[in-house]
């Protein structure tokens, strides 16, 4: 099969693909007879903006995966777990927004490695910071930063991830992952909460709490909880995982805390069709917030809530719900943790998703991480800090290379404005499935990400047959919940990009 380049007009595609019975051909034949058809109109093509040399198109030369794949798999299978396995890349290859196979596939990523990747594969700016002096003596003397902090740690914070901390917060804890992140502000809010019962940081631990914590037991083990909300994701560590909601994989057999769960609201779309519905249920969820803070046998001192429920199906709220959330919560004296692990760093057209909310006062705790490409926590309030040394602690507590890697992230957001770019990019790309929705009733339901940049989702009666196929079409997209499709670009997604995207998706639905 010769290399293909797609791209183009891709909406006569569907007609011509029809006709192709698979008595005649085989299916990846079909679509390559189809395909070809096209290579010119793709090559006419815009390459990206922000990446000299990128693939106009996606380029397909196998079936995914492909036989050099296949034998690479075999040979990771008898060591490393691959069931989970989506595509094997081969990232010296893969470049801008198309991550590319050992067999020389190039797919139009719109799922970037769960959210992880900002600004693309490869990045000249990234490569450089990656290369500097600075990042090298990070990497090969990593610190104990608790213990042995270097000289310019405060210099990397201030210039990188503390040049992005949100309203108002304006210290942070560093750590190695979002579940970390998450599991580290818990640890934050349990301290805090009993620090502020005992009457402050100056007033020591009695001799029983001392002695009932060695054996799990309270007063020293607090009788204390962590309210998080049905189908949200947290993590997978133990802390984490007990306010993980969305699926039952993610928990069996795993020992967890009692703690409660309030309902996400269960918003329906259009937005403007279902107004008063959706006031309701977000006005039942808060009742139910404030009903569990009050009356929950373990009372919660925290409750963590993601901008939008990304592995729950990307489950939104309105900013009115959650400046309600904030309300209850300070009302109460209960912290409000923000998990902004896989929403942050821009790809909802503002750096925090939290933003879109216009709150009164911030958030007690924002958590980050994926884009970030470190992780940790933020906040402002000095008694957030445990009145002790070593009981928020561990070796790594973060890594100054990826800090380093942040900053030169931020930097070249900034240089870029790509913030403002995927705002546009997304309005842009919600218009255009808008109509595809209109033109093919039923594959694109409940869309949802309307004004929040790229994070755009919708509902497919055959989602998981539609991710497949859309590999066939040179896309590598992922989905979330029990139905959803989610759309994950980067922040260097073009409209060029959206458009060929755009033609895979009429293309999948129609085929």
């Amino acid at each position: 099969m010769a290399a293909l380049r797609l791209g183009g007009p891709l909406r006569a595609v569907s007609a011509t693909f029809k006709r192709i019975t698979p008595s005649r051909v085989s299916s990846r034949n079909a679509i390559s007879q189809i395909l070809t058809r096209h290579v010119a109109a793709s090559n006419a093509r815009m390459s990206s903006s922000f990446f000299a040399g990128e693939p106009k198109g996606p380029v397909l030369k196998t079936d995914i995966p492909g036989p050099k794949s296949q034998e690479h798999i075999a040979k990771l299978d008898q060591v490393f777990d691959t069931r989970s396995l989506n595509m094997l890349a081969d990232y010296t290859k893969s470049f801008g927004n198309y991550i590319v196979d050992p067999d020389g596939n190039a797919l139009l990523d719109v799922y970037a490695q769960i959210a992880s990747i900002p600004v693309g594969y490869n990045n000249p700016t990234l490569m450089k910071a990656a290369q500097s002096p600075e990042m090298a003596t990070a990497i090969i003397n990593r610190p104990a930063l608790g213990n042995f902090p270097s000289h310019d740690w405060v210099e990397i914070l201030e210039t990188g991830i503390l040049k992005v901390a949100p309203k108002g917060l304006d210290q942070v804890f560093t750590a190695m992952a979002g579940s970390d992140a998450n599991e580290t502000a818990y640890k934050a809010a349990f301290m805090w909460r009993r620090q502020k019962e005992r009457g402050g940081p100056a007033v020591d631990f009695t001799k029983e709490e001392m002695e009932s914590v060695m054996n799990n037991q309270s007063p020293g083990a607090s009788q204390l909880s962590i309210m998080s909300f049905k189908t949200a994701f947290h993590g997978r560590l133990f802390g984490s995982l007990s306010t993980t909601r969305s699926k039952p994989i993610h928990k069996l057999d795993i020992p967890a805390f009692d703690w409660p769960q309030a309902t996400f609201p269960q918003l329906k779309y259009p937005l403007e069709e279902h107004a008063e519905e959706n006031a309701k249920a977000e006005a039942d969820s808060l009742a139910e917030v404030e009903h569990l803070i009050k009356n929950y046998h373990l009372p919660p001192c925290a409750v963590i809530v993601e901008p939008i429920q990304s592995e729950g199906g990307d489950n939104h709220a309105s900013p009115a719900f959650f400046r309600g959330l904030r309300a209850v919560t300070k009302k109460h004296g209960v912290l409000l943790i923000v998990d902004e692990v896989q929403t942050g760093v821009g790809a909802t057209g503002k750096f925090w998703a939290h933003d879109h909310w216009d709150l009164p006062e911030p958030p007690d705790m924002v958590t980050f991480s994926k884009k970030a490409q470190t992780a940790g926590y933020y906040y402002g309030d000095p008694s957030l800090r445990p009145n002790k040394p070593y009981r928020q602690f561990n070796t790594w507590m973060g890594d100054p290379a990826r800090a380093i890697l942040f900053r030169a992230i931020i930097n070249e957001i900034q240089r870029l404005d790509l913030v403002k770019h995927t705002a546009e990019v997304g309005d842009y790309l919600y218009g255009k499935i808008e109509a595809l929705a209109k033109k093919y009733p039923g594959e694109f339901q409940n869309l949802r990400g309307k004004g929040m940049g790229t994070f755009i989702a919708f509902d497919n009666p055959k989602r998981d047959e539609f991710l497949k196929k859309a590999k066939k079409f040179g896309v590598n997209i992922g989905g979330s919940g029990a139905s959803a499709v989610r759309l994950r670009p980067m922040l260097i997604f073009e409209k060029q990009h959206a458009d060929l995207l755009l033609e895979a998706m009429e293309n999948i639905v129609s085929s």
